[in-house]
């Protein structure tokens, strides 16, 4: 097939799904975080590998939301570690600027606050309180910091202080397992330390990416958390599956992680669900390569042709799930070495292919889990010890 000219990365996004624009009309109310107003009540979940610079400019024009970056390690960004500074970067134009970051100790998070709002213009700052990686819980960090509530109370108070009018947020998960549930209490340790909003990943971190969210923890955190905004995170693979989340929980927004993979076009199908708009059909593999394409000029853009290149095998398979194309397309996708190596598979494809039936819902990216979380040794025994996880707690790269 021919996808059409080469664009170049400063070009408009492509239309998708039969839509001869992809104009955002405001939705009736704005998600308040703090001194922000965010036109639609979603959020781009931080993804590592992912949200990088070229992905949230993809998504951005797709409608309004707050499109955070990957996780940054704090002392990774206190020490100016290079992959990490070049992480925190941002187009001129994207506002709001957003970094997830993870830390450990009070004082390293806030002086990795200072630097993210002093020197990078960020206007809003969240803590990861959610990886399940074992390197990190088994330090202390992530998911296992919510056991901890004093220590992570003296976080979030000590970042707060350090963001000013920048607001703050956290997000967690429902718990370390079923018998170490942690996010009520730490949703309400969040409030008390001038937290703007909690976001609930809702599945532990020993399920990691699977079976569902449960969706009942998100209502329960609404109700637990009464001054800030909760937002729900899990399963939001399609426009109509943010209306019920918000029906069903009264969460104030949702944050969408792998339901946008290869599909940055689900941000135009929120604004749609949530305004009450018709949503519109899944598009042909036609419009799919395009926005491919597009996405492939901007992490060429963003890390030049080898890292770039190397992006794009990754995002490609998340493209094509659910379309007929053969196994032995997807085995050229995951070997392509330059642009004109793509244009070449691509091309060959035909524009008219449909998604299969029931594909929406295919999940794409992580679906491993469950699996035993590890902890420190002790650590269960010491929730209320306000001091620091050892140094070695804190990842030297970002990322996750």
């Amino acid at each position: 097939m021919t996808s059409g000219p080469r664009s170049d990365p400063s070009d408009p996004v492509p239309s998708v799904g039969g839509r001869g624009d992809v104009a955002y009309r405001r939705p009736p109310a704005p998600l308040r975080i703090g001194r922000l107003a965010v036109d639609l009540p979603v959020v781009l979940a931080p993804m590592a590998g992912v949200t990088n610079r070229a992905f949230r400019r993809l998504c951005r024009g797709y409608g309004a939301g707050l499109y955070v970056s990957e996780m940054v390690t704090a002392r990774a960004l206190v020490e100016r570690n290079e992959r990490t500074l070049e992480m925190v970067r941002f187009d001129p134009d994207e506002r709001p600027r957003s970094v997830q970051l993870y830390g450990v100790d009070p004082a390293v998070m806030a002086e990795a606050v200072r630097i993210l709002v002093d020197g990078c213009g960020v206007e809003h700052v969240d803590l990861n309180v959610g990886c399940p990686a074992p390197k990190v819980t088994r330090k202390g960090g992530g998911a296992a910091l919510a056991v901890r509530r004093v220590l992570l109370g003296d976080i979030v108070a000590a970042s707060v202080r350090a963001a000013g009018d920048v607001p703050f947020t956290v997000k967690m998960r429902t718990g370390v397992d079923d018998r170490h549930p942690t996010y009520l209490e730490a949703g309400r340790v969040a409030e008390d330390a001038g937290a703007a909003a909690v976001a609930l990943h809702a599945r532990s971190a020993e399920q990691l990416y699977s079976g569902a969210a449960d969706w009942t923890a998100i209502a329960r955190l609404k109700e637990a958390v009464r001054t800030i905004p909760v937002l729900g995170n899990g399963d939001i693979l399609e426009g109509a599956d943010a209306v019920r989340m918000i029906a069903e929980t009264g969460c104030d927004g949702v944050v969408v992680g792998r339901g946008c993979l290869g599909r940055p076009w689900l941000f135009r199908d929120l604004a749609d669900a949530l305004s009450g708009r018709p949503v519109a059909a899944p598009p042909p593999l036609g419009e799919v390569v395009a926005v491919l394409r597009r996405h492939a000029d901007l992490l060429v853009d963003t890390f030049g042709p080898a890292r770039g290149v190397l992006h794009v095998r990754k995002h490609a398979g998340w493209y094509l799930a659910g379309y007929p194309v053969g196994g032995a397309v997807r085995k050229e996708l995951n070997a392509v070495s330059s642009l004109a190596g793509l244009d070449t598979v691509l091309d060959r494809l035909d524009p008219g292919l449909t998604l299969q039936p029931g594909a929406e819902r295919v999940v794409r990216g992580h679906t491993n889990g469950p699996r035993p979380v590890a902890v420190p040794d002790g650590w269960y025994d010491r929730i209320d010890d306000p001091t620091p996880p050892g140094r070695d707690a804190e990842l030297a790269l970002s990322g996750g």
